[in-house]
């Protein structure tokens, strides 16, 4: 299950968060940092998405992807605050490559990512978490709020 976890970590956070951008970058030739200092952000938004990412390893035993997801809702570390901290680890991360390079064309991308996401997490993910978790569901739903 290791191998599926990274290879999904890798296919989807990994190509949305860190290879668009960085391609997007050196295709447009954004290679003059702006803000330094915004890449303490970023550093953090990534640990925070590996964190996520081990929560749905360990605590959910499964990954992020949609064709292995977890077989337990998982609601420790940071899903304790978000029920969609990975998603907002990513749209930081975007947020802190657009500010770092100050590139409008990747404040753009980060904004049609994070409208994609919340569409996803209200018309599947949601739906599909309230029907496979029932009850559950619904209490973690009362107690932790979509985004923040």
């Amino acid at each position: 299950m290791f191998a599926r976890a990274l290879i999904a970590f890798l296919a989807l956070p990994g190509i949305v968060a860190f290879a668009i951008p960085a391609i997007w970058l050196w295709y447009t030739g954004h290679t003059r940092l702006a803000h330094p200092f915004v890449l303490v952000f970023l550093a953090l938004g990534t640990v925070a998405l590996i964190w996520c990412v081990r929560d749905f390893y360990v605590s959910g035993h499964g990954t992020l992807a949609p064709w292995t997801p977890p077989d337990r809702l998982v609601v420790v570390g940071l899903y304790r605050y978000s029920r969609n901290p990975m998603y907002v680890s990513v749209a930081l991360i975007l947020l802190c490559w657009s500010v770092s390079f100050a590139t409008v064309g990747l404040f753009v991308y980060t904004l049609a990512v994070a409208i994609v996401f919340h569409l996803r997490v209200v018309f599947g993910e949601e739906p599909w978490l309230a029907r496979t978790h029932g009850s559950e569901w619904g209490q973690y739903v009362t107690r932790v709020r979509r985004w923040f």
